[in-house]
């Protein structure tokens, strides 16, 4: 089995500019696929984030830290959830990727897990090749 997070990548907007019925039509399509996930044996995380705005960039420049409020990259599309699965290759992953209610209006990216910590060590293949 392979882990593969798919970042779901959409033009962030606001519950005001989506309206009422488009926010709860998308709440329903993202329950409807987590349960898909769910159901499938696949799921092993799902994650949705705050809007941009809400987060905070850390960087140590010269030993000194250096904290910027806001989103790191200036763009249109933002970093708006993640879906952690296990599935055999990434074949599966790309069919439960094209799935995505979010794949309509914005870009899934599949990425294989290097590494991940579980119970007290880390365990898989180098992530720098």
């Amino acid at each position: 089995m392979m882990r593969y997070t798919l970042l779901l990548h959409y033009p962030e907007m606001t519950a005001d500019e989506l309206g009422p019925e488009t926010l709860a039509e998308g709440m329903r399509a993202f329950h409807d696929y987590a349960a898909a996930l769910e159901a499938a044996g696949v799921l092993r995380s799902a994650e949705v984030l705050q809007q941009s705005g809400a987060s905070t960039t850390v960087r140590l420049r010269d030993g000194e830290l250096l904290v910027q409020d806001g989103p790191y990259a200036d763009t249109k599309e933002q970093l708006g959830g993640t879906f952690v699965i296990e599935v055999d290759d990434l074949d599966q992953a790309i069919d439960w990727a094209r799935t995505a209610p979010s794949v309509g209006w914005g870009a899934v990216e599949i990425r294989p897990t290097a590494t991940r910590f579980v119970d007290g060590a880390w365990q898989g293949t180098a992530p720098v090749s």
